[in-house]
């Protein structure tokens, strides 16, 4: 079922092209910010009214991204289709071509991000630096761990062990410790299309995060590398540019995530996760669209991440991705059991007049990424601890 605009107030001024975004979370929320400056039609496909993007942008459809007909009747009329997610199936990018809109990335770079598996593969015949891994298909899960043993013998325990389609944010990615654990969860059900990807645990010292744009005409810009912090598989925090990281494996790293952009033929934007361990680095994973390491750039950054997605996607010149400030810092707004993010405002704003809110306009619930805050300057240690109280009194981890 599609439920389209009506009346439709949402044209463009004349030549201007529409994108059109299929899924209406936050990503698409943020674009929709950029197109409206860029002069641009953005169009969103979401599952509800009250997704983010949903409540910001007019020019918003109501349908599901795995329905090839809706998406279909939704990329009628646009210049090209993105993506706020990476799942969305074959038939339906099929769907998007057969009205003459662009699928930027394309199917087949897409399919790469959606499966997990298949990444690894083309990675390592690219030559590209990556943990060790090996595949159990479903008939050999269904034999036991014992498929298992050549590659634990090569890496040793603990593994890393994810569902190669289906998870993010931590879902569906865990780290098994002895063989009755991985035999416990080999029992669990895969989703469609899904292998169990066995990895090495890699013992690194941080996870750093290489964003670059790329366009069809083959220009790509590289932003500063980020320092990561994950908990519980959630990003939770970002430091632009990493501290302390050596500027030779700086460059490394937006080298690693140049070639890859040209290597899969990637436009938009594309995050390359890294773990880095010494003076090696080994991508963790990949994301073709705007990225949550990225969020840091609206203030940042001279261009952000989401106005060069669109600037890639439309072919049009990439803009600077270099930093207005010698350190940005972005801590996300993660939900407790506190039920009102906006009581916590005036507290926040009045303490600190520099830190910017971002919040999504999610219902809160414990766990829910709910919104980002960040500050920018001089001393890495210091706004991480600003944004960090603000987002936490927001959050109402404390309430001081």
């Amino acid at each position: 079922m599609l439920i389209t605009p009506e009346p439709r107030t949402a044209a463009p001024p004349d030549g201007a092209p529409i994108v059109g975004m299929i899924g209406g979370g936050q990503l698409a929320r943020m674009t929709a910010a950029a197109a409206e400056a860029l002069g641009v039609g953005f169009r969103v496909l979401a599952s509800s009214v009250d997704d983010p993007a949903a409540q910001v942008v007019r020019d918003t459809w109501i349908g599901s991204h795995l329905d090839a007909a809706v998406v279909g009747a939704f990329s009628a009329g646009c210049a090209v289709v993105t993506f706020d997610h990476e799942h969305v199936p074959a038939d339906c990018l099929a769907a998007v071509t057969a009205t003459g809109a662009q699928v930027r990335p394309g199917s087949a770079a897409l399919a790469l991000a959606q499966d997990k598996a298949l990444m690894r593969q083309r990675l390592t015949e690219l030559g590209h630096p990556c943990p060790r891994w090996a595949v159990l298909d479903r008939a050999q899960a269904r034999e036991g761990p014992s498929q298992a043993d050549s590659f634990i013998a090569q890496v040793g325990w603990p593994i890393i062990v994810k569902t190669s389609r289906g998870g993010y944010d931590g879902r569906g990615v865990w780290r098994i410790e002895d063989v009755d654990a991985l035999s416990a969860l080999l029992t669990q059900e895969l989703p469609d299309g899904a292998c169990w990807l066995l990895e090495e645990c890699v013992p690194f010292e941080q996870e750093l995060c290489a964003q670059v744009a790329r366009s069809p005409s083959g220009q790509a810009v590289a932003y500063p590398v980020v320092r990561t912090r994950q908990i519980d598989g959630m990003c939770a925090e970002v430091i632009a540019p990493a501290p302390q990281l050596d500027e030779s494996l700086a460059m490394q790293a937006q080298q690693i995530a140049l070639r890859i952009a040209g290597d899969l033929d990637v436009v938009g934007m594309l995050a390359v996760e890294l773990f880095q361990a010494g003076n090696q680095l080994a991508v963790n994973e990949l994301a073709m669209r705007p990225h949550n390491s990225g969020h840091w750039s609206i203030e940042g950054a001279v261009t952000s991440q989401f106005e060069n997605h669109l600037r890639a996607v439309l072919d049009l010149p990439l803009g600077d991705p270099a930093p207005r400030s010698p350190v940005a810092v972005m801590v996300n707004i993660i939900g407790t059991d506190a039920r009102d993010l906006y009581s916590g405002y005036r507290h926040v704003l009045a303490r600190d007049p520099q830190v910017k809110v971002h919040l999504y306009g999610k219902s809160v619930r414990p766990g829910r990424k709910l919104g980002h805050v960040t500050l920018v300057g001089n001393d890495p240690q210091e706004l991480l601890t600003r944004a960090q109280h603000a987002a936490h009194y927001l959050s109402g981890i404390i309430d001081e």
